[in-house]
């Protein structure tokens, strides 16, 4: 049976919280080497996301997505925490991305985290029953878990997009910053912080949104279509799937917002997606808010989160006022196969370029451009997509396992 992933990296499953019952946190013992007021934590920033490399229990060296979006911190390959013969203690039940399916957990006790130069012993964490997500299928990351915020609320938290550098500084040691940054007020509620955001629509709509600040989170905004009364979808944009969900693929609309302001700057013609949320959704767990903002807006910063102040510190990057691009060619990606080795056509929008050039579901691309297609990553591939409007694209697929050739021309979509 093949595998299909979504390669449209909405990680949007935050966790927003333990449905069943709490469990109490364990003495935490955390550690620093050096002089003791800050640490640098390296990162490597892949599709988007934020990965580091976390020292499970002084054994095995893991990659976790470090996610402000999340309350608590997941091992996602229990097969992991199986191996080690590490007992569970509890049985938990938690919210998944579509804010009503509920995912497995245990929790497990004792575990010691290594990350850079801080070590964290005697940590509770929650191991999934299942890997409900298989970012190795569908980004093509290999990641073992989330890192939540119970690892890092209680330090003041730098993220350097630049030099790719998480710095954690002790609230006690730490001065804000004046020159380049500027300072705006933050909610943080369960670990998590919010951000009051203006978004101007093309038609001239101004809507006060507030928006949880998750480093979780791919994409540069996402609204919720019902829960601000004057949101209303823009005049152009396109139906799509926006990330595959436990009961099904979570479906949405994807247009552009006029202008996203946060304090003193502010991006134009930014990508935004809508989702609507489901009726059985938990508004105390989402705390009122409108939606997300992610990392391809966040990542146009020097990011400082203050959780003790409630207060985010933000200097634009050389980048900030980059153009926010998107596929212009119709196709959604995925990867399939046992060892998820092709690039299979996911979905296609209607009245797209690959639509009226005749590509289907379930096309396996083999080559791009003249390029084998097993030389190029999942964001290399759909980086093709987004090229200038005019841009000539050649597709060698397989149907069927029959061997067919298109040619279509990208154009603006949204």
């Amino acid at each position: 049976m093949k595998k299909f992933c979504l390669i449209l990296l909405l990680f949007i499953t935050s966790f927003d919280g333990l449905q069943a019952q709490k469990y109490k946190p364990a003495q935490l013992d955390f550690k620093l080497s050096g002089n003791g007021k800050k640490i640098e934590i390296p990162f490597t920033f892949e599709n988007n996301f934020i990965i580091v490399t976390v020292l499970f229990n002084n054994f095995f060296p893991l990659k976790f997505i470090f996610d402000t979006g999340a309350e608590h911190t997941i091992l996602t390959k229990r097969e992991i925490s199986d191996l080690m013969s590490i007992n569970y203690t509890r049985r938990f039940t938690i919210m998944g991305s579509d804010m009503t399916s509920v995912l497995i957990a245990y929790l497990t006790q004792n575990i010691d985290l290594t990350i850079g130069k801080l070590k964290v012993l005697n940590k509770n964490i929650l191991v999934l029953d299942e890997d409900y997500f298989r970012f190795d299928e569908y980004a093509g990351i290999d990641v073992h878990g989330i890192m939540g915020a119970d690892l890092f609320r209680r330090y003041v938290v730098e993220i350097n997009y630049k030099r790719r550098i998480i710095t954690l500084y002790k609230p006690d040691d730490f001065e804000a910053p004046e020159k380049k940054f500027y300072t705006l007020p933050i909610e943080v509620n369960r670990n998590k912080p919010y951000i009051n955001v203006p978004i101007n629509y093309p038609n001239g709509t101004l809507l006060e949104t507030k928006l949880l600040l998750d480093t979780g989170a791919s994409l540069p905004v996402l609204l919720y279509t019902n829960t601000h009364a004057q949101l209303q979808l823009p005049e152009k944009i396109i139906r799509s799937k926006l990330a595959m969900g436990l009961g099904g693929d979570l479906e949405g609309f994807i247009g552009r917002s006029q202008k996203v302001t946060l304090g003193e700057e502010f991006l134009r013609d930014v990508t935004t997606y809508f989702q609507e949320l489901p009726k059985a959704a938990d508004s105390l767990q989402l705390n009122d808010r409108d939606g997300i903002l992610g990392n391809e807006i966040l990542s146009r910063f020097t990011v400082i989160i203050d959780y003790m102040n409630s207060e985010i510190h933000l200097r634009p990057g050389r980048k900030f006022r980059k153009k926010f691009k998107y596929d212009r060619s119709g196709i959604l990606l995925a990867r399939a196969g046992e060892k998820l080795e092709q690039f299979v056509i996911y979905d296609i929008v209607k009245g797209s370029p690959a639509d009226k050039a005749g590509l289907q579901i379930g096309d396996i691309i083999t080559w791009c451009n003249g390029w084998p297609a097993i030389f190029y990553s999942l964001e290399g591939i759909t980086n093709k997509f987004k090229k200038r409007i005019g841009k000539k694209i050649r597709l060698k697929v397989e149907r069927d396992e029959v061997k067919m050739e298109f040619k279509f021309r990208l154009k603006d979509l949204i």
